[in-house]
Parts: structure tokens; sequence; C-alpha cells
């Protein structure tokens, strides 16, 4: 290799009330690494061990399965990681010196529908030796196939001197998941497909500068190395409601909020090209706080959103920014980190006209879901 060194799962069976339904399939073919071409016996050699699995960069991704001694599981040379989707996981570094990155790429069973809103999901667990631990995820769908000669980040200058391509790129920031070293976390979000999606890519997509990100270690001098398991991308459309409106104008009235249901923060807007928080957002966040600090039992999921002005690329981060912020504020007020969850969509969700500035400040939007799960 070339960079030294779901215990919550529930198997899912046709038994009436089962939680775990499947509305619709997973077009990640092998989502849990089970199928293999050979027992892995090295390090850096997920891409000809794993079948309808791939790796986009010259980064030595590893497979671990409980079929070998030298990358088996629980034990493996990173740490301790039960394989509880099965017998098998990827491994890889998503952030190194020298901006060494790995990433996990897979063709998907059939192209996504324009349009039509998808879930992307997946486990990860922070492997118990990593000096550092990062806050974001990076998911890249595209048209063709990677196969670049780097072993840095895959940046964007990269990704589009392949000829031909298109992208569609969302980060997932998680206040909880970058540091778990036991338990395997979900990490999902929600996107509505360009219908030119065929491959999914997983990683760490920006330089080291650029990462956020804190050390779990003194004097460290590795990197934040990740176990990922059971990648699912599903049709999910139509996609859960959203009201426009909820009543927070006080403790009292939070109680009409229904859990699993997305609601728009009324007065949480931004002005244009800004993710910085206006005066009467804090009133309404405060509220939304009170509400989870007397119900210690549930936690909130917040998406940002944008108008479309400006690239995709640059709406993601400004989405993602919008999104970040509000989970920010409700920490500095006290709530639990590991109880927020946020992620950024771009301008793919329009709620309003984007031809008028009264259209476009509506998009401007974040969202928040009450949830007793994350």
């Amino acid at each position: 290799m070339d960079f030294y060194s779901k215990s919550k799962f529930c198997t899912i069976v046709l038994v009436m009330g089962c939680l775990l339904v499947l509305q619709s399939q997973n077009l990640v073919k092998n989502p849990s690494f089970e199928t293999f071409l050979s027992c892995p016996k090295a390090l850096g050699n997920f891409d000809a061990d794993v079948i309808f699995w791939s790796t986009p960069t010259e980064g030595s991704t590893d497979y671990f399965n409980a079929c070998s001694e030298a990358m088996g599981t629980p034990k493996n040379f990173n740490g301790t990681q039960p394989a509880d989707f099965g017998k098998g996981y990827a491994g890889l570094y998503l952030y190194a010196p020298d901006d060494y990155r790995e990433y996990l790429q897979a063709e998907l069973s059939e192209p996504l529908i324009p349009g039509k809103n998808y879930a992307v999901s997946f486990y990860v667990s922070l492997a118990e030796r990593s000096d550092f631990a990062i806050k974001e995820f990076g998911v890249l769908f595209s048209s063709n196939e990677l196969s670049l000669a780097t072993k840095k980040e895959l940046s964007k200058k990269m990704r589009y001197e392949a000829k031909e391509n298109d992208y569609q790129y969302m980060e997932i920031g998680y206040t909880n998941f970058y540091s778990d070293t036991k338990d395997w976390i979900l990490v999902h979000t929600q996107f509505i497909a360009k219908g030119t999606e065929r491959y999914l890519i997983l990683g760490n997509f920006k330089t080291n500068a650029r990462t956020r990100m804190f050390r779990t270690k003194k004097n460290a001098k590795q990197g934040a190395y990740y176990y990922v398991d059971m990648v699912s991308v599903v049709l999910d459309d139509p996609p859960r409601e959203t009201s426009e409106l909820v009543a927070i104008a006080d403790g009292k009235e939070t109680k009409n909020i229904e859990l699993d249901k997305s609601y728009i923060f009324k007065d949480v807007l931004f002005e244009f090209d800004r993710s910085s928080l206006l005066e009467p957002s804090k009133e309404e966040l405060q509220n939304v706080y009170d509400h989870l600090k007397a119900n210690a039992m549930l936690h909130i999921l917040i998406n940002g959103h944008t108008d479309d002005k400006g690239s995709e690329d640059y709406n993601q981060y400004l989405s993602s920014n919008r999104a970040k912020t509000v989970a920010d504020y409700l920490i500095r007020l006290g709530l639990p980190e590991q109880r927020i969850n946020w992620s950024g969509h771009g301008s793919t969700k329009p709620i309003a006209d984007n031809s008028s500035e009264k259209g476009r400040q509506k998009n401007r939007r974040v969202e928040f879901v009450i949830t007793k799960r994350l």
C-alpha cells in the first residue's frame, strides 16, 4: 500500500410489521462487498478483488473479509471493526499527508431517471488507529467511469478534464459519524437526478487545506481511515412532503411538528450569495432548540438549498454552508453534536420560480426534519 501505516443492522425478512421494507430496488450491485473474485491477501487490492466495484484513481483502497487472515475482520491493520452486513467491507483514506486520497467507484445497475428523487446512503466507521477524523463525506455521480492517473484528491479541475462526462456532486456533513470508532454510522441524503448518473464515487474530493477535520490523537502524523459498508442508491419518489410554514413562535407550538416530515424554517432565509444568518433567524432557531432540549430522544436533520444563480458546484458548496451555519448555531445554543445531521442540495430542489427575486429568495432556504433516529 502506498500510505503507511451495523451492529444495528436488521436482516430484511418478509415479516409483517418489519420496519425495513424495501420500497425500491438498490441500484448498487454488490452493495456490502460480499461477492469477490478472490479472498483478499494484501493491502490495496480492492480494485482486483471485489466484483462490480473499482477505484477511479491510483489510490490503493483496501478490501477486508473474514475469509482472510491477512485482510480479515473484525481485526485488521488499522483496528477492529465487526462486519455486521455480512463478512466484508471496504477501507480507505479520506485524509492523509500530501493530499493522498482513496475512493470507491461503482457502476449502477441502471441509469437514474431525470427529475426523480433518489436517496443515497452508506455506513461508515472511523478506524481506531486514525489520527484524524473528517466532518464531510463527498458523493459524486458521473455519466462515465473514471480512471485517472493520480493518487491525490479527485479535484473538480481533474474531473472536467475527462471529456464528455457529466457530474452531480454533493457533500454530506455529519456531526456524529466522523469520530465514531465503534459503531457503523448511517450517512445519507436525497437528491434529484439529472438522468446522466451511471457511476457512483465515494470519498473526499477536497485538498487537506479545504477539508474540515480534527485531530483524534496528539502528535497526529498519519490520516483519517474509514471503513465503508452497505452502499445504497434507491428511487425515493415522490419525496417526503414539505411544508412551507411551521408554527414555532414559542415552545408550546412546537408540539405541532410531525416526526419525519420536512419543514422549511419560516424566518431562516439568506441574502444572495451569503450563508450568514439574518437576525430574525435566531429567534426561530432558539425555539427549535428549546423543543429539542425538552425532548432528549429527538434528532434534527438539516438540509440547505440555493436559488439557480451560479454554477452547480458553487451552489452545492453554498447550500452546504447554509445547512452548516444552522447546525453550528444549534450547537452553540447547547444541542449535542451527535443529535444533528446536515447536508446541502444546491439548486436541485426549488420550491418557487427562480425567474423573480421573490422566488429566488424562497429557494435560498433551509429545511429540517425532526426524527427519533439518524
